[in-house]
């Protein structure tokens, strides 16, 4: 029995801080070493000691990998650059004329990819609410190849019943693919409802400390890996081994990083939702945020990421509050230790044509946060004389 399955049986928290992670045959270092090189040499042509150039592997992307499939309670998992190099790569498995089905409430960086890149080159893509598990069903037919879900969402929290997209896609031959970076693998595992692929960006809450760029899948089906390595190895979109330390040191860290990220979450969004300047919060904690009760299924707790409207649902009431904070920094991004405040409209999700932005809920005065582990009564003291 190899460490992976070793693990499988352990509880959560020893499988974050274990996973991928062995002993250094050569020193014993606990930790995994930074395996800077670009080739390794061979015995004779073909006679190798499993690697060969590092664009196709590396020492250090392959504990990466191998934490990454334990983490999310998976066969297989693959590193990439980014997160948007890894969605890139879930669309490389499709051919013109096939047709993807996506939630019309996720990250800009995605709906760009979809519409600015891949379009051109034959691949239609229909924007449905995918809250509404129906909506997927009417929007099927022959060519649709894979249904491509974040949950929660980017940034309006929205909340989607993995297992009955799941069932869906299934019966009609098509994949399911889960953004699951807002939760992270301690919270929601997509896999286990049914999902083909989970991909996170692990800038966000795997690295944990905002100082590394990368993109993951995880998958069960060996055939399915076959053809996303093919695509890793083959368009190159690899992170380097310096990066891949900093996510697995992140990884070890993940579940008490995400404790104190939920506990923070759940005071600030209870606070703002009392605040008398505060039209709405976003949280999917909230008992009577749509689909709370799936939430409270497919996920452990609620994370700490929300968005928020001032009464006064201004874009320049908006920006006094972004452009006041002392503690919340004003920033991209989120998933890290220290806790940052984001407008979508004009950051995150730019690429999206206003029209649809506001057809779809987000609007230009909606203000996100991604709340960090400091102490919440500082946050909430910040939060209170920005909002004034």
């Amino acid at each position: 029995m190899n460490q992976s399955e070793q693990l499988r049986n352990k509880k959560q928290a020893t499988r974050f801080i274990h996973a991928g992670a062995e002993p250094d045959p050569s020193t014993g270092a606990i930790m995994t070493p930074i395996y800077q090189t670009s080739t390794y040499v061979q015995t004779s042509p073909g006679q190798h000691q499993g690697y060969e150039y590092a664009r196709s592997q590396n020492p250090t992307r392959t504990a990466l990998e191998t934490a990454l499939a334990v983490i999310e309670e998976g066969n297989y998992g693959l590193a990439f650059s980014s997160g948007v190099a890894a969605t890139d790569a879930v669309i490389k498995l499709l051919a013109p004329g096939d047709e993807v089905i996506a939630a019309n409430d996720m990250y800009g960086g995605t709906y760009r990819l979809f519409t600015k890149v891949f379009q051109k080159f034959g691949i239609k893509f229909n924007y449905v609410d995918t809250t509404i598990a129906d909506n997927i069903t009417a929007a099927l037919n022959s060519k649709t190849k894979l249904v491509w879900i974040e949950t929660p969402t980017n940034p309006l929290m929205n909340i989607t019943d993995i297992a009955a997209v799941a069932s869906i896609t299934k019966k009609a031959g098509a994949i399911l693919c889960v953004d699951n970076t807002f939760a992270s693998p301690y919270l929601q595992n997509p896999l286990n409802l049914g999902a083909d692929i989970v991909m996170h960006s692990a800038t966000k809450y795997l690295g944990g400390h905002s100082d590394v760029i990368q993109g993951a899948l995880i998958m069960n089906d060996k055939a399915l890996r076959d053809e996303l390595y093919f695509i890793q190895k083959s368009c190159g979109a690899v992170p380097g081994p310096m990066d891949c330390f900093l996510v697995l040191r992140g990884i070890k860290t993940l579940h008490v990083r995400m404790r104190q990220h939920c506990e923070n979450g759940r005071l600030i969004a209870h606070y703002l939702r009392k605040h008398p300047k505060v039209e709405k919060v976003y949280w999917c904690g909230f008992e009577d945020h749509p689909n709370h009760d799936i939430a409270k299924i497919q996920m452990k707790d609620f994370g700490g990421m929300m968005s928020f409207t001032l009464k006064d649902n201004s874009t320049e009431a908006a920006m006094k509050v972004l452009s006041s904070t002392k503690l919340f920094s004003l920033a991209e991004s989120l998933g890290g230790v220290e806790s940052l405040i984001n407008h979508p409209a004009s950051m995150t999700h730019a690429s999206i044509p206003k029209e649809e932005r506001i057809k779809n809920g987000l609007t230009d005065g909606l203000i996100r946060l991604s709340i960090g582990i400091e102490d919440a009564h500082d946050l909430i003291d910040d939060l209170n004389q920005a909002i004034g």
